[in-house]
């Protein structure tokens, strides 16, 4: 009888050495896959968050940039070549989370292969030009578009990137034709278009708001149903006759299998960060629009999305051609 006390008494310490084990614990190192540049989307949101959630869970976090494929690296070695234990998580991207693998049928990871865990910030789409640029105007800048179709050069984020699909369906809405330039992220992209290697850079408001602020770019133009209230002299694209409203998503997940525990402690330590007044100042203060969307509910807008995207790639792929 003895012996089985002990047994099952080693079964329980086990269990409760597997139950810790599945928590963070104070001084835990957790690896932040940014599949871009420094610079860009990613890692504007890594630096508005991280400092807030170390505080939350006692963890240091450790950003391992990984750019390339417009993110889909990244997030191939978060699916298919990181622990499951949550010690490896990344900032996942809209829509080129999606796209990447919409458009080409050699990436091997979908969403299916992530434990979505929260989307923290949206982030319209902007159109930006360096300070010397002759165009003042969004309509300046479209005019002389229309008339010089595929010489004006505009940056992205990589092809399949939001930035790269905001042109695709600016095109589709009107008679222009742009030479799009692809980057290897936001950052590298805006940076272009400030030293006039390219005519503009399609980018994201939160990525060149204080770029903007100091007077190194100036902004034409944003994809939002309204003007947005940190730029009230900033038309929308839907104002000048064009039904445009685009921009990116950005949040975290894990690879799939990440411990239901850690899954729920992060969510509820980013549902906390983003009730904190000094987190929401400091969006603020770089027009980052907090729009907090958690686990299952999550997962199901990344799924909404890829479907849409799925569509609007089948539209536009066969009339490409060399303006990509």
């Amino acid at each position: 009888m003895s012996k089985i006390i002990y047994a099952a008494a080693a079964v329980a310490l086990a269990l409760g050495g597997q139950a810790a084990q599945a928590e963070y614990k104070q001084g835990d190192k957790v690896t932040v896959l940014q599949g871009f540049k420094p610079g860009g989307g990613s890692d504007v949101l890594a630096q508005l968050t991280q400092p807030h959630l170390q505080k939350e869970l006692g963890v240091t976090f450790v950003n391992q940039y990984v750019p390339g494929a417009t993110g889909a690296i990244a997030w191939t070695q978060l699916a298919h070549q990181s622990k499951s234990d949550g010690s490896v998580i990344s900032i996942t991207n809209t829509p080129m989370l999606m796209t990447n693998y919409i458009m080409n049928e050699d990436i091997r990871y979908t969403i299916d292969d992530l434990e979505p865990l929260v989307n923290v910030v949206t982030d319209p789409g902007v159109i930006v030009v360096g300070k010397d640029s002759p165009f003042k105007t969004a309509q300046e800048f479209l005019d002389h578009a229309k008339a010089n179709p595929g010489r004006i050069r505009v940056g992205n984020s990589g092809v399949g990137g939001d930035d790269f699909f905001t042109t695709l369906m600016l095109q589709r809405a009107s008679d222009m034709k742009f030479t799009m330039v692809p980057f290897q992220g936001d950052g590298p992209s805006w940076q272009a278009a400030m030293a006039g290697k390219i005519d503009a850079s399609f980018n994201n408001l939160g990525n060149v708001y204080s770029q903007v602020e100091s007077g190194n770019l100036r902004m034409l133009a944003i994809f939002t149903e309204e003007r947005h209230p940190k730029l009230p002299d900033v038309p929308t694209l839907k104002e000048l006759g064009y039904d445009v409203v685009a921009g990116s998503s950005r949040g975290y997940s894990g690879p799939k299998g990440m411990p239901e525990d850690k899954k729920q402690q992060f969510i509820a330590a980013m549902q906390k960060v983003a009730a904190d007044p000094k987190f929401k100042k400091d969006a603020e203060a770089q027009a980052l629009d907090v729009d907090i969307i958690t686990g299952d509910e999550y997962a199901a807008f990344l799924k909404e999305q890829e479907t849409d995207f799925k569509e609007i790639w089948n539209e536009v792929k066969d009339t490409i051609g060399n303006g990509q």
